[in-house]
């Protein structure tokens, strides 16, 4: 049998064996579900599905070495993966997350020692890019058996060509079965309850070994589902239970415009120069002997240059035919003899709409603006409103290969977060819909949307300031107006300490709110008092002061 290793992250708590269905679950990872009644003995015909993914695995990749493609995929990860000099291309977002700043702070550790494992800021790039050719990724989460508390130890990349991810049904006396009562409830079907086992099967070859489940086939080793990571593009073929790149849309395309290209230097090749017809004079030499004549003739002035489809080179090979091939014909006696005609060469030859065309359809098949194929193209840095239909939908699309992307991380760091008892099974099922994960934007289509909310932002600050503390709360306003996270409020909270600190921003407590201006210290000369009186002052004063006077008189 094959080794079976690895860890599996169970519930603390069993769930009812009352829920019950004949469907299984659906897991969109295009794995087919094979079923067998007996673990052992039970032979299962998965070379077939393997072969085609082998190829298609092969195909994509081949694909991806044509220039036209491999500059549509550079386009695609440069706008997904930005790398930054300070920043890191990807960041946990834990606003929406309803957890205490304990946990916070320990899943920010966390995902940051799972990115150093992975070193995911250097190979950003390089494994988004073999995601998205592929449309699948794989990491072996490495774990200390003897010390699984400490998490995850190493995080290794698989080759899709050696790795298979199977699910095969169960049976047992233990699974419940779903009655269902018919003929007017006087006859009870039983209807199984399907139960699945999950492994991948993992071979040093790249190609999959066939044979009888149990035994896995010579060579393969048989890894549990926790101990891998398995991310999809979220492409699907149904019907043949096959997961699919976005590259798959693109290879009729590919092959149009490969086509197309080599019969245009085909065809230019052998019209592009003039041909010549030689007329040979054979006299009354008999057939044999004029044919054999011909050749002799033909063979010592004929050019025979070959072009290579493959290479792109021309080449002299007198083995076969060639399409600059001269025309040579017999002439008998009694003609004008020997002689030589020029063909002209092919005209409007420099006619390249069918290449373009086929160029914008091999780029929309793989979802990239058609304005970024000339490499000389600019942009307009405008207002936002003045941007292309197509760049708005190019970085929508963008956005989804992030989001399905980030289902990496969440599997990784559901382990790590499991395995160091920060949190349990059942509370990662209600936390992560709530973590997000925050690329860096690099579009400059973004940038400039970004920088006009900015603006519209700071307004609607100006308006709202005058009913802060009356009407809304200043956390209120930092959240809802100026639309800042957590992290971003406790960075600049941080950062504005240090800068008053510094002496770089005054201090708020040493600042008149009103006027703007720094309140005097203690012990500051204020200056000299005021010489001029307030004449309804001294008016106060004087009748004070007859006020007493006749009090005392009338007192006497």
């Amino acid at each position: 049998m094959a080794k079976l290793f690895g860890f599996s992250i169970e519930d603390t708590q069993s769930k009812s064996a009352k829920i019950v269905s004949p469907v299984p679950k659906n897991n969109e990872d295009g794995v087919d579900n094979f079923i067998s009644s007996g673990f052992y003995g039970q032979y299962v015909d998965i070379e077939g599905a393997y072969r085609n993914e082998h190829e298609l695995i092969k195909r994509y990749r081949e694909m991806a070495l044509h220039p036209e493609v491999d500059s549509a995929i550079e386009d695609v990860v440069n706008e997904a993966i930005v790398t930054d000099l300070y920043d890191s291309p990807v960041e946990v977002e834990l606003s929406n997350l309803n957890a205490s700043e304990g946990i916070k702070k320990k899943i920010r550790e966390e995902f940051r020692y799972l990115k150093e494992t992975m070193d995911f800021d250097k190979k950003s790039h390089e494994i988004f890019r073999n995601w998205y050719i592929d449309g699948r990724l794989y990491y072996l989460k490495v774990i200390d058996p003897k010390n699984p508390q400490e998490g995850i130890q190493d995080l290794r990349y698989i080759d899709p060509m050696k790795l298979k991810y199977i699910r095969q049904e169960k049976r047992s006396n233990d699974s419940p079965d779903l009655g269902i009562r018919v003929n007017g409830g006087r006859d009870k079907e039983v209807i199984p309850n399907p139960q699945f086992d999950e492994y991948y099967l993992y071979t040093l070859k790249p190609n999959f070994p066939t044979g009888m489940v149990a035994s896995a086939g010579k060579g393969a080793v048989k890894i549990s589902k926790d101990s891998i990571t398995y991310c999809t593009s979220g492409l699907v073929d149904r019907n043949r239970h096959r997961v699919l790149s976005y590259l798959q849309k693109a290879i009729k395309a590919l092959n149009q415009l490969r086509m197309i290209e080599d019969s245009l230097v085909i065809y230019r090749l052998s019209r592009a120069p003039e041909r010549r017809i030689f007329y040979i004079d054979v006299g009354n030499l008999p057939k044999i002997k004029a044919e054999q004549y011909l050749k002799e003739v033909m063979n010592r002035y004929r050019n025979k240059l070959v072009y290579n489809a493959q290479t792109g080179e021309i080449r002299d090979d007198r083995k076969f035919m060639s399409m600059m091939e001269d025309f040579w014909l017999p002439r008998r006696e009694g003609g004008r003899g020997t002689e030589i005609t020029t063909l002209p060469g092919g005209q409007n030859l420099g006619e390249l709409t069918d290449i373009e065309y086929f160029q914008k359809k091999l780029y929309r098949s793989l979802g990239v603006p058609e304005s970024r194929i000339g490499a000389d193209s600019g942009f307009n840095l405008g207002r936002s409103s003045e941007i292309l239909r197509d760049e708005l939908q190019f970085s929508k699309f963008v956005g989804r290969l992030r989001k399905r992307f980030a289902n990496m991380f969440n599997d990784m760091l559901r382990t790590q977060l499991v395995l160091k008892n920060i949190v349990t099974p059942e509370d990662w099922e209600q936390m992560e819909d709530h973590i997000q994960y925050d690329f860096l934007y690099d579009n400059q289509f973004a940038e400039l949307k970004e920088s006009e909310m900015l603006q519209s932002r700071l307004s609607n600050l100006a308006t709202i300031e005058p009913y802060i503390g009356k009407y809304y709360s200043t956390e209120y306003v930092r959240k809802r107006v100026l639309q800042q996270t957590d992290q971003e409020i406790e960075e600049i909270d941080m950062q504005i300490e240090d800068e008053i600190e510094k002496g770089i921003l005054p201090n708020p407590a040493e600042v008149d709110p009103i006027t703007g201006e720094p309140l005097p210290q203690e012990g500051q000369d204020l200056g000299a008092v005021p010489t001029d009186e307030d004449p309804d002052a001294a008016a106060s004063q004087i009748t004070d002061a007859q006020y007493q006077k006749d009090t005392k008189t009338a007192e006497l």
